[in-house]
Parts: structure tokens; sequence; C-alpha cells
């Protein structure tokens, strides 16, 4: 299949663009207001459907694609999340896009480049936060919480891949996801939280906007969490922080104990019983219970 560049012509009107509350993306737009000299973003393309558009960046990283290349779908149908896991929704119904970063060229050292998928975390949860009005939190590492009707729901969820000497960052963001098309009852939307707004075009230009700022700063500082800030602001918007929370680890191995810390590899820091602090570097979070500070009043439960 060759994916086409889709610019939200009146001509789109009809066939698959028949619903008119998802309205496709409008790429020469995207262009007209992302793609600028001196900028991160150098292209930018919208396809119809693709499988994966990590899995076609990656293919063109390893070709020799730009540092700023982004790659949006309308629909994908093998998308996929962390350990490989499936990411499937309506077409339309989201943001599904891939970008192309190579902090290398910056002199960013190669040990600070898991910082990119939290770096996308903190970027894209400000700026949907300001540009649709809903407050968006951070669950350690890659994933998007709203809240939905009381309940913690995932919002959207980011992996990132090593392609030789450039990462390709994914994002897929539930935009107007409905209640009857959550794949699972733990899903949530912007539109289910409350948005103001789930016009996708200015979402979409919002959070690569917020992208590039702070992989600006983050680069400038050489990749350095917490010179750049970073490190600081993921801990204040990090909903897995002061939580007791099971780690399910690589090799069927678990650990309990309150989230107390993001280091400055990135690693979640748990406080285990017997007052041992470990890092964890790779794992599933399961938040068990909000562990109130002694300054805090008791949580509700």
């Amino acid at each position: 299949m060759t994916p086409s560049d889709t610019s939200g012509s009146p001509g789109d009107a009809h066939g698959r663009w028949s619903d008119l509350e998802r309205p496709p993306l409008n790429a020469a737009a995207l262009r007209r207001g992302l793609v600028r000299p001196g900028g991160l973003w150098t292209e930018i393309e919208v396809v119809q459907a693709t499988g994966s558009t990590n899995t076609d960046l990656v293919v063109r990283a390893r070709a020799g694609a730009p540092e700023g290349t982004v790659l949006i779908a309308e629909e994908q149908t093998a998308g996929r999340g962390r350990l490989d896991r499936a990411w499937t929704a309506p077409a339309r119904s989201g943001l599904f896009f891939s970008i192309l970063l190579r902090p290398g060229e910056a002199g960013v050292p190669t040990e600070r480049w898991g910082w990119l998928p939290l770096l996308a975390g903190v970027a894209s949860a400000a700026a949907l936060s300001r540009a649709a009005g809903v407050d968006t939190a951070l669950k350690w590492p890659n994933d998007l919480l709203v809240t939905v009707a009381g309940e913690e729901r995932k919002l959207g969820g980011i992996l990132a891949e090593r392609a030789g000497d450039a990462v390709v960052v994914g994002l897929g963001l539930n935009v107007s996801l409905r209640a009857d098309e959550l794949p699972v009852p733990t899903a949530g939307s912007l539109a289910l939280a409350g948005a103001v707004s789930t016009d996708r075009d200015p979402l979409l230009r919002a959070v690569l906007r917020s992208i590039a700022e702070w992989y600006g700063e983050w680069r400038r500082f050489e990749g350095d969490p917490g010179a750049c800030g970073l490190q600081e602001t993921y801990a204040a918007g990090c909903a897995t922080l002061g939580r007791r929370v099971r780690a399910e680890l690589p090799g069927g191995r678990e650990r309990i104990g309150e989230a107390v810390a993001v280091d400055g590899d990135g690693r979640l820091v748990l406080a285990t019983e017997g007052g041992v602090q470990e890092p964890v570097s790779a794992g599933d979070i399961v938040h068990l219970r909000s562990v109130p500070r002694e300054e805090d009043p008791p949580a509700q439960e």
C-alpha cells in the first residue's frame, strides 16, 4: 500500500471523509504553521492509513531522513505500544503520529536519549492542558492520563525506538473517542474528559510546538534533564509519584513499593519494604493506591 497525503480539501467531504464530526487533518495548513527556517520541524506528511507510523519512520530514519520529519496517520492498522501491544482506534478519532529526532547532532550523549519519551510526555501534557482545557497527568514511563467521571483513564501513550543514530518517538492520543468505542474500560479521551475543543489541527500544532520548545531546551543543555528543568517538571506532573505501585518487571518479576522519585537517568525509584530504594528502568507500573504525605488530608478511597 502506498499511503497518500491528505490535505483536508473540500473534495474529501465524501466517501471516507463523510463523518463531519471527524474531519481530516489539513496537511497544508500544518506545514504552513510548523515548518519554518531554523525550526525543528522540517517535513510534515499526513497519510490516510498505514500499519504503524513508527515502523514507517524508522525505515526512513535509517535511509537518512532529516531530523524534524513528522509522519501522521489518520488511521493505523497495526499501531504498537510498549511491549508490542496493539494500539487500535477508529479513523480520525485521535492523533497518531511519529517524529524523527537526531539528538547526537547537537552533542547529546546517547545515555541521555532515554529522556526523550518522558520529554514528549511533559510537552504533550502541557500542550493538551492548555489547548483542550483538560488536566493531563503523566504515568511513568510513557502514558498520559485524564480523569473521566472521577476515574483515572489512559488518554494516550508514547513509544520511542532507536534507529541507528536517530530516535523515532511515536504518540497516540485519543481525542474524540466515544464511550462505546473504548478498546478497554480503562481508556479515555479528551472528549470524555470534557475538552473545550476536539479540533485535531490546533491540538496537533500545540503538541508539536511544545515538543519543539522542550527539545530545544533539552538539546541546549546537552540532554541534562536537571539543568533544562525537564526532570523537575516531569516529577511535578507525574501521577505515579507518591503512589503505592506494583512494578511488573521483565522476566516475570515484580516489586511493590511507594514511587518516590524519578532519578537523573529517568528511572522510577521505589521505596520498598525495609526502607530499600530501588530504581526501575523498565516495566509496567500499576497504580495501587495513594500514599498521602504528612501535610495532606487523608485520601478518599
